[in-house]
């Protein structure tokens, strides 16, 4: 890769998302002594972004590049070691750039939390970002690191074999002001996304045609409503995409290094009785008009109703931002003692069971943000680490050896151990 590159090219810049980025990378970036650029569409826009974000660093490079333009996709990634995209819904937006990359052999990020989308871009480029040398990173922001680095975590500090783990993901305000928490981009791709959900199992199966062997004892789903001594409020099964990345981190470390996979359920918790109805409703309406043209016609044109005021056409409130906490605590079972193959069975029940909790503030952009900066990083400066010499991965897949736990622990966003118990 040409010594004349940017560090860091920014696409998407001038979208919500891609601003959190720009803000977030003038001050990371100058410490680390990067060099990065912005890029987009228009160059009015690009330039408002520079004044109003890094106007106290010289020649931020602008570059003009549209998804409809290969050829202005291609003359931005060569400017590039490592991009940022910032552009979605990935399902419309992101394949174009990602073919671009590996085509200028650029390095890749994202923020997408659309796992068809994610799929689909292992099966179509894993073994030709192989070839290329491109490392090809999705979900590097709320969606998944802290819950695929989690995982992740919890088995470095597990000191033995750990079979299941549950993860809790927690969210609420300290504030009592009002108004939208979610950009309208990520409300459009969670629409496009359950409108295809249907598609996911099949992907799933040509991405594994082999299933992995049967590990005992096996976790159980938990009922749809229940309390769980690790999590305060009502829990209830959550089908994200936390889950899908998460599963298939472990089948990557089982693939690559023989390693026994922990089996794993995610769940949301809300404060009360009430929350989960509404969430509940809300859910099952997204979850049925997304299906339908009509529906989603409906659904996108009037976010504030079938979100109950959470997403509308309107930018997030910044304040409410700022006001807005997460917490995914992993509870963890195994034994004490790990067996010398993946496969071999234990004779006794798990006799350890260990708690973590990854935690911080502004989840949605600003924490989002700053893990996919230092996701790029982490690409840049520690490659030895990362598994092959290229590939379509999973965050915890790329970055499990790597020192990017411990850099977010400097951005604060905690990673700790909160109790480990032996029987």
């Amino acid at each position: 890769m040409a010594d004349d590159r940017l560090d860091i090219i920014i696409f998407g810049a001038t979208g919500y998302t891609g601003k959190y980025v720009v803000k977030n990378a003038s001050q990371m970036c100058k410490d680390r002594k990067m060099k990065f650029g912005i890029a987009g569409r228009r160059k009015e826009a690009l330039d408002v972004v520079v004044k109003e974000f890094v106007s106290d660093i010289e020649d931020v490079p602008i570059i003009l590049a549209d998804i409809k333009d290969e050829e202005s996709l291609k003359k931005m990634t060569e400017r590039a070691k490592v991009l940022i995209n910032c552009c979605g819904p990935y399902k419309f937006y992101g394949e174009p750039v990602i073919k671009t990359c590996i085509a200028t052999r650029t390095h890749y990020v994202d923020v997408t939390g659309e796992e068809q989308f994610m799929i689909e871009m292992q099966l179509k480029y894993n073994e030709t970002a192989k070839e290329a040398g491109v490392y090809i990173v999705n979900a590097c922001g709320f969606d998944c690191i802290p819950s695929d680095l989690g995982v992740i975590f919890t088995q470095q500090k597990f000191e033995g074999e750990m079979n299941a783990i549950e993860i809790y993901i927690s969210m609420w305000l300290s504030t009592d002001k009002k108004g939208p928490l979610l950009n309208y981009a990520t409300w459009e791709s969670a629409v496009h996304s359950l409108a295809h959900v249907k598609e996911i199992q099949a992907l799933r199966t040509k991405l594994y045609p082999i299933k992995l062997p049967e590990f005992t004892p096996k976790l159980k789903l938990r009922s749809v409503l229940h309390r769980s001594d690790v999590s305060e409020g009502w829990s209830t099964p959550f089908p994200s995409a936390d889950h899908s990345v998460a599963l298939r981190t472990q089948r990557f470390l089982y693939d690559k290094y023989k390693k026994r996979p922990a089996q794993v359920k995610v769940y949301v918790t809300l404060k009360s009785f009430f929350e989960f109805l509404i969430m509940a409703i809300a859910g099952m309406l997204l979850l049925v008009l997304s299906r339908i043209s009509c529906g989603r016609n409906l659904l996108l044109k009037y976010p504030a109703l079938f979100s109950y005021g959470f997403v509308s056409h309107e930018n997030p409130n910044p304040e409410m931002q700022k006001s807005t906490h997460f917490s995914l605590t992993f509870k963890a079972s195994g034994w004490t003692e790990k067996l010398s193959e993946p496969t071999d069975e234990h004779t006794d029940p798990p006799n350890k069971k260990v708690i973590t909790k990854v935690s911080g503030d502004s989840p949605a952009y600003e924490m989002t943000s700053i893990a996919a900066i230092l996701s790029a990083t982490t690409i840049l400066n520690e490659t030895d680490k990362i598994p092959d010499n290229g590939g379509v991965f999973t965050p915890g897949a790329a970055f499990g050896k790597t020192s990017l736990i411990e850099q977010l622990i400097k951005h604060n966003i905690k990673f700790e151990v909160i109790s480990s118990i032996e029987k």
